[in-house]
């Protein structure tokens, strides 16, 4: 497309957006199933409802541009979106992993920002301003998301993958439970021995009295018949 006017550009930074938008809808689904942390899973979920809302946004945009948003792929987002999925492919303990999707989602955060802030500019000096108002929205969403990742990240996230402390309590947990499990089975087996070992005395001790007492028994007869 030849671009020759402010209004060429801005139709065309739409259009990546929208793509970029269309991306990460399927994005935020499989970073959510990867999350540990519930208050992550549900910070991707909330982003996940909202950036379908970006979507209707610019759709309505391009309806009253009368022209299509489809036709162009951000390649940018594509390599962002690449990026967390190359984080998921890795051997890394789940906090660190948190830590991480954090880490990918601002990226992404950030780039969109810088997106919506330069369209928003455009808009208003091409004076479409129902176009800023939709586009401020979503801006205003995107900055948002950005400081509920942060505030995640400062106040537990960050901290754990530091120092492990998520991954411990699960190992102890385990360990605890192995334990209890041991001491079960190891006082089941001396309750069993215990009985096994009262009712052999018992009838061992039974045997033994009664060989003795008859030994006993045939030793006075055959006294007594010496003696007559």
């Amino acid at each position: 497309m030849d671009m020759e006017t402010l209004r060429d550009l801005y139709v065309e930074e739409l259009k990546d957006l929208y793509s970029a938008e269309k991306q990460l809808v399927r994005a935020l689904g499989k970073m959510a199933k990867n999350a540990s942390s519930e208050e992550l899973q549900q910070a991707f979920q909330n982003h996940l409802a909202e950036t379908e809302g970006h979507v209707e946004r610019l759709e309505e945009i391009f309806e009253s541009l009368e022209a299509s948003p489809r036709g162009k792929k951000c390649v940018g987002m594509e390599g962002l979106i690449e990026e967390a999925n190359e984080l998921l492919e890795e051997d890394a303990a789940e906090d660190v992993v948190d830590a991480g999707l954090i880490s990918k989602a601002q990226h992404v955060e950030h780039y969109e920002m810088a997106g919506y802030g330069t369209v928003r500019a455009w808009a208003q000096l091409l004076g479409e301003d129902r176009h800023v108002q939709l586009l401020q929205q979503t801006l205003d969403e995107e900055m948002n998301a950005d400081k509920l990742l942060t505030q995640l990240a400062e106040s537990t996230i960050n901290i754990e993958a530091a120092t492990g402390e998520g991954d411990e309590e699960g190992e102890e947990e385990q360990s605890s439970s192995r334990g209890r499990s041991s001491r079960g089975k190891s006082a089941s087996r001396g309750k069993t021995g215990a009985r096994g070992g009262s009712r052999g005395g018992s009838r061992s001790g039974s045997r033994s009295g009664s060989r003795s007492g008859g030994s006993r028994a045939k030793r006075g007869s055959s006294s007594r018949s010496r003696s007559r």
